[in-house]
């Protein structure tokens, strides 16, 4: 059923204010910010790298307390545990029976901050939760309430004590997003406003009814059949990049983009479309969120790893070679 222009109008002047609310605190990083506005709008998660001092996690925050909804921090550390997360089960003396005591898991927003300090075990607590939007604790399953998003930070896997993501982890994030250095004007815009020394207040803009409203628009967004063959060739290039006359990624690509990337890729250029307005999507869509849905789920081969060939550059060439609609 199409959707209402007038709604779509309404629910991105609300998004607006989101993201409005977020450059109270953050300075420049508009593409990061439409990112997590996008993963807002269709439920993905989202995770961010970059460098430590970047305010990955000061944008998290800030876009959690723009929305009237719970928001729990979970701090990566090697000595974390995967009770840490999910919970554990403890016995009552007064009932003499056990009792689950629910983890920071339990919430609507997870900010999980610098996930790849842990180990494998710890980072594959979120996996139930991430895919399932449920947990499971001595037997005992327990769904998590809607919205369920986990936003979780990373340090580049270059850095000392850093421990690499599982591909299976990888591929349950929506998008994968990259914080750079601001450039000049931002840098000293930042220094303006930590030397002013006065935190700066962020005000709640929109309700966990909104957000469902919203996603419900996004929903019924029109993708026209050559826009969705769009998106499957954009995919199937990273798989069998030959068929597209790009013969020499055969030896750098070591596996493509999995169906994931597809259902994502149509989701997020549904919501994009959203934030701008429109009714409808545009292949300009896809090829802005084509970039932060596919680089984590393309790997590299050890060849293009020599040649400084990286998956954002994989992604480029698939976009020059694939006609668009």
């Amino acid at each position: 059923m199409p959707v209402d222009q007038g709604a779509v109008k309404e629910g991105s002047l609300v998004l607006d204010a989101v993201a409005r609310a977020v450059h109270e605190r953050i300075v420049g990083q508009d593409e990061a910010v439409e990112g997590l506005l996008v993963a807002l709008l269709t439920g993905g998660h989202i995770l961010l790298e970059g460098l430590p001092g970047l305010a990955k996690t000061l944008m998290v925050r800030t876009l959690a307390e723009a929305i009237h909804t719970d928001f729990r921090r979970i701090q990566f550390t090697p000595d974390l545990l995967p009770t840490d997360i999910v919970g554990t089960p403890i016995y009552d003396l007064a009932a003499s029976e056990f009792k689950v005591q629910k983890g920071p898991i339990f919430s609507n927003i997870i900010l999980a901050d610098e996930i790849n300090r842990a180990p494998p075990k710890v980072q594959a607590a979120l996996l139930e939760a991430m895919e399932e939007r449920q947990v499971t604790i001595a037997g005992e399953t327990f769904r998590l309430e809607d919205p369920f998003m986990v936003l979780a930070t990373q340090n580049p896997v270059e850095l000392h004590g850093t421990y690499p993501l599982a591909e299976a982890q990888l591929d349950r994030f929506a998008m994968k997003l990259e914080i750079g250095y601001p450039n000049r004007v931002e840098e000293k815009t930042i220094v303006r406003r930590v030397a002013a020394g006065t935190p700066i207040p962020v005000n709640t803009v929109i309700t966990v009814e909104q957000i469902a409203e919203a996603r419900r628009t996004v929903a019924g967004i029109r993708l026209e059949d050559d826009v969705l063959d769009y998106i499957v060739e954009l995919t199937f290039a990273t798989r069998e990049p030959a068929q597209y006359g790009l013969e020499d990624l055969e030896r750098l690509v070591e596996y493509g983009a999995s169906p994931r990337a597809t259902i994502f890729l149509t989701r997020t250029a549904r919501a994009r479309a959203f934030l701008h307005g429109r009714d409808y999507v545009m292949p300009d869509d896809v090829k802005a969120m084509a970039p932060k849905v596919m680089r984590h789920r393309i790997r590299t081969t050890y060849e293009a790893d020599a040649r400084g060939v990286n998956p954002d550059e994989i992604v480029r060439r698939v976009l020059d070679a694939v006609p668009s609609p």
